[in-house]
């Protein structure tokens, strides 16, 4: 899959990047035959002048007692001669002298001759042999220079080829699962992971709701992206915004009796079907008797008559209720023993739904948006923020049900950050929904409490690990992956986890001054590359963090089993996937960090697809051309690109 003609697929969630060579590091390049053999010529010749001067010096030596005999014998044939002239000597005995003389210092020259010339021709002999062995060893430095340049030659196209090859894999789940449960994490973990899932579903055409209970602004980035590509997302802070969340407005009494039934329960963790009924039905009851548009303020009103709580004529002065209406809801149940249980049950009921009070008084008409985000403000109380995530969670449940099921699935996505703030029996429910109205739903777990690990995984899911600060919940979390896999995590992930993106700030609301005019808003910047660099703290900590480390630390990467105390060490953005295939089961570490989309080493193709694919272009390029593997092999790396992202709408 080319980078320069990839688009984002709208049948696959992206869940991270995965750091994998499909072509090994070569190594440093093939050492070149030093010119120590031309050391070694020099070393020899200097060698060989010594060895004759020896030779020389040696047959001087020998041949210093024939030359002085040799002497001794011309001079004592001079004196004969001498003597020969001057009549001293007779001449028959000066010329036998002459002759024994000149015969024995001849008989010397011829000998100092002979040991001369074998001493040159010791040193030609000597020669000839240096000449030789300089052939040879020429010959083979020539054999293993072209040796040298053959294997410099593959291994620079290897080096190229390990260059120039795409060093970050998407990470993916076909949208055929319905759920992504993400167990652990920190908060710039989920914030990283949730603007990746979120860009790459709008950036696809599609529409996401964050239920954001963690209180911590993850999904605050995703909002400056889909700002920036177009969109005008929505945001909801409660409690502030509850008078303008019109969420619920369009249930039926049964249903909306049904969703604060479920809200009331929300601090009653072991309270059984048979309670929910009990209050469902006295809610049920409630509505009839207010009708079909009842507020919230009105049935606590009604509550607070029923439970005989404060003065009811304030209520009716306020016009929550009419007279006839509270004569009414005084006359529901009878009186005896069981009146005091309903009274007891609708003083909790009042308690409890009077945190939703403001819900929808102020509602306006908002310009439709891709991207809705209801947030909990962390300064509220926690109790107060369980009650309205757990009213906003029963209420999707509700629309969902009531929906039909979408053409494309995953089209519309709901990620609930913090999703174990909610009772099991609402996360099981809002499961149900979305799989039946084909809704994709990603949940995220701080902590692997029983209620998660009940549903951790349940039915068609892929399961993600991220960092688990708790020894239990490493433990559990690598007894469900296998302790036998081992993964490889990129340095690179650690450097730029080590630098961190803040969550500095809160959400700001957005539906307190939405306009209608908003909705002719520019779509024509549709760059994500360019958007998640600008628009994104991870973006611009990433191009901070990279600086001058990119070289250093591209290709560098360490192994490591997936054991409790890896997972407790894990980097922010790792991502351990797990999911289900036909051909069995994969285990993948990936890097959240949305930023890494935006390296020009990055593909959007998965790392097993790519690989398949050159193993089949070299197959087929072998059967074809087999004349290219004689040499070298072929440069079968994809060539780098810049990435060019377009909104597929």
């Amino acid at each position: 899959m080319h980078p320069e003609h990839a688009q984002l697929q709208a049948d696959r969630i992206y869940l991270g990047w995965q750091y994998a060579l499909l072509h090994p590091d070569p190594g440093p390049a093939p050492r070149r035959p030093s010119p120590v053999d031309d050391g070694v010529t020099v070393v020899a010749d200097e060698v060989d002048h010594e060895w004759m001067r020896r030779e020389r010096l040696n047959e001087h030596l020998l041949n210093r007692p024939m030359k002085l005999f040799r002497a001794f014998m011309g001079g004592l044939a001079a004196l004969i001669l001498v003597l020969g002239v001057t009549e001293l000597l007779s001449w028959s005995f000066a010329a036998v002298g002459l002759v024994a003389a000149g015969g024995v210092a001849g008989f010397c020259s011829y000998a100092i001759h002979q040991g001369d010339r074998a001493v040159r021709h010791r040193i030609r002999e000597r020669q000839a042999v240096g000449d030789r062995q300089r052939e040879e060893r020429d010959r083979e430095l020539f054999q293993a220079q072209e040796e040298h340049a053959a294997r410099y030659r593959e291994w620079a196209e290897r080096k190229e080829r390990h260059d120039r090859q795409l060093t970050w894999y998407a990470v993916t789940v076909p949208d055929e699962i319905d759920r992504i449960d993400v167990a652990g994490g920190t908060l710039p973990g989920w914030s990283a992971l949730i603007t990746l899932l979120g860009a790459t579903r709008l950036y696809s055409g599609g529409h996401m709701t964050v239920l954001d209970l963690s209180e911590g602004a993850v999904a605050k980035d995703l909002i400056e992206l889909a700002r920036r590509g177009g969109d005008d997302p929505l945001v909801w802070v409660l409690p502030t915004d509850l008078p303008r969340l019109d969420l619920g407005a369009t249930l039926s009494p049964e249903a909306f009796a049904d969703v604060l039934a479920h809200v009331v329960s929300v601090s009653e963790e072991h309270r059984t079907t048979r309670d929910l009924s009990f209050d469902n039905a006295i809610l049920e009851r409630v509505l009839e008797v207010l009708g079909e548009k009842a507020t919230i303020n009105q049935v606590t009103a009604a509550l607070r008559a029923l439970a005989q709580v404060g003065d009811p004529r304030e209520d009716l002065q306020q016009g929550l209720i009419t007279a006839s209406q509270l004569e009414r809801i005084g006359t529901l149940f009878g009186r005896g023993v069981s009146d005091r249980v309903v009274i007891e049950r609708a003083w909790a009921l009042e308690s409890q739904l009077r945190k939703l009070e403001t819900l929808g008084s102020e509602a306006v008409r908002l310009p439709p948006a891709r991207l809705r985000v209801v947030s909990m403000d962390r300064q509220a109380g926690v109790f107060g923020n369980r009650v309205l995530g757990t009213y906003v969670a029963t209420a999707l449940t509700h629309i969902l049900r009531q929906s039909p099921a979408s053409e494309r699935p995953w089209y519309h996505t709901i990620i609930v950050a913090g999703a174990d703030k909610l009772r099991g029996d609402v996360l099981d429910r809002l499961m149900d929904a979305c799989e039946t109205s084909r809704t994709g739903l990603v949940l995220t777990y701080r902590s692997l409490t029983p209620t998660v690990r009940e549903r951790l995984g349940r039915g068609h899911a892929a399961v993600t690990f991220m960092r688990l600060g708790n020894a239990e919940d490493a433990r559990i979390a690598s007894e469900h992956v296998g302790t036998e896999h081992r993964l490889e995590l990129a340095q690179l992930t650690e450097t730029i986890s080590a630098a961190g993106a803040g969550l500095d700030g809160g959400y700001v609301s957005t539906v307190g001054h939405a306009d209608d005019a908003d909705d002719a808003r520019d779509v024509s910047r549709t760059d994500l590359k360019e958007d998640i660099t600008f628009s994104t703290e991870w973006g611009r900590r990433a191009t901070k963090a990279m600086g001058g480390e990119t070289e250093r630390v591209l290709h560098r990467s360490r192994e490591f089993l997936v054991e409790p105390h890896q997972l407790q060490q894990l980097p922010t953005t790792s991502v351990i996937v797990t999911d289900a295939t036909a051909e069995g089961r994969r285990v993948r570490l990936a890097d959240a960090n949305p930023a890494i989309l935006t390296f020009p080493k990055t593909t959007l193709g998965e790392f097993d697809e790519i690989k398949e694919a050159v193993l089949e272009r070299a197959e087929e390029t072998r059967r074809h051309e087999p004349s290219l593997f004689e040499n070298a092999p072929p440069n079968l790396g994809p060539p780098p690109a810049r990435l060019d992202w377009r909104r597929r709408q």
